[in-house]
Parts: structure tokens; sequence; C-alpha cells
């Protein structure tokens, strides 16, 4: 069997490394990933993932997995920011607030999808224009849903959190070996 990573997140190659697992060949799709008018943030999650693992062709024998993140600010969808400008307008929403951290994953074979999202909980503490703007400068916010990553410097930030810690980073790895073993991908094996 082999193993396709349907993302060219670095993030998920290193989770999935902590399985066990080093995919045999990365192949990210490239859909739109604009939501539908009044899309609820769960569901366009999950239609992401499920529609990343529709995009990537796969030969018998092979397994592929696929995954989309998305910070949920209430109903609202916060992406990963075009420039400085919206990460710091999505720090400064996520301030001092609850949100939720959805993360989506689809794991298809040639003949069946099996799928499974992840809900979990962040408390961002009140953030000064100065912490903002010097997280700003580290670019760590560039490419990550909500304009921020929980690995990173914006740790500090975070003084609560509920739910998969891995799915929040970008890929929730119980139910990710889960979905494997479903697909009968052997995990956590040497």
């Amino acid at each position: 069997m082999r193993l396709i990573l349907g993302s060219g997140s670095p993030r998920r190659r290193e989770l999935l490394a902590q399985l066990g697992l080093i995919p045999d060949e990365i192949r990210a799709p490239d859909i739109d990933e604009t939501p539908a008018q009044g899309e609820l943030p769960r569901p366009y999650c999950v239609r992401m993932a499920r529609e990343k693992a529709a995009a990537v062709t796969l030969a018998a024998g092979e397994v592929l997995v696929c995954a989309d993140t998305t910070v949920a600010l209430g109903r609202r969808i916060l992406g990963k920011p075009a420039d400085a400008g919206e990460a710091a307008q999505f720090l400064h929403k996520l301030s001092g607030r609850r949100h939720s951290v959805i993360t989506a994953v689809a794991v298809r074979t040639l003949d069946r999808t099996w799928e499974r999202a992840v809900v979990s909980d962040v408390k961002m503490k009140r953030l000064s224009d100065v912490e903002v703007n010097g997280y700003l400068a580290t670019n760590d916010w560039q490419g990550k849903a909500g304009g921020y990553a929980i690995q990173g410097p914006a740790s500090a930030f975070i003084p609560w959190m509920q739910g998969s810690y891995s799915g929040i980073v970008g890929l929730p790895l119980a139910e990710t070996a889960a979905l494997l073993l479903a697909a009968g991908v052997p995990v956590w094996q040497p």
C-alpha cells in the first residue's frame, strides 16, 4: 500500500511521522477554497477536505490523506489571511475571546472515503498592539487559518484550549489513525 498525502503542509507531514508514517508521495490538490454564501464553518471544513480528496487522482493500492483546518469565530470563517493587514484584523477579532478550530480529515482509496471532523475550542488572551505587531513581524501568520499557529510563537497567546492539540495544528492524530486503520494502513508499526 502506498500512502499519499494530499497536502503541502510540513506540519501535516510532521504529524503523520508521529504515527510512524512517511508519505510515499505528496499530491497537494489545487481547489477553490472560497466558502459558499452563508456556509457555516464545520460544513465548509468538511466540504474542503472532501473536495481536496476528490481532486487527487489515485491508483490501485494507494491511500490518500487530505485535511482542512478552519478557524471559526461564531458563524464566521477566518481563513488564511491574504496579507499582514488581514492577519492583524483576525488577531484583533480573536483577542480576548474563545473560538473554534475545526479540522476535517478525509482518507480515500479508489473505492471508498472515510471522513471525520474534529472541533477544538481555544481561548486567546487579550492582545496588545505591541504583541500583535511583534507576532506579525515573525511572519508565522502566513498560510495559517485565523492568522496564527498554536505551535509557534502564538502559543504565548493561548492560555486555554480544549480538544485535540494536533487537530488545532492541522491533523487530529487519534482520529486520523483510526481512519487510516479502517483503510488498511498499518499505524505505529516499525
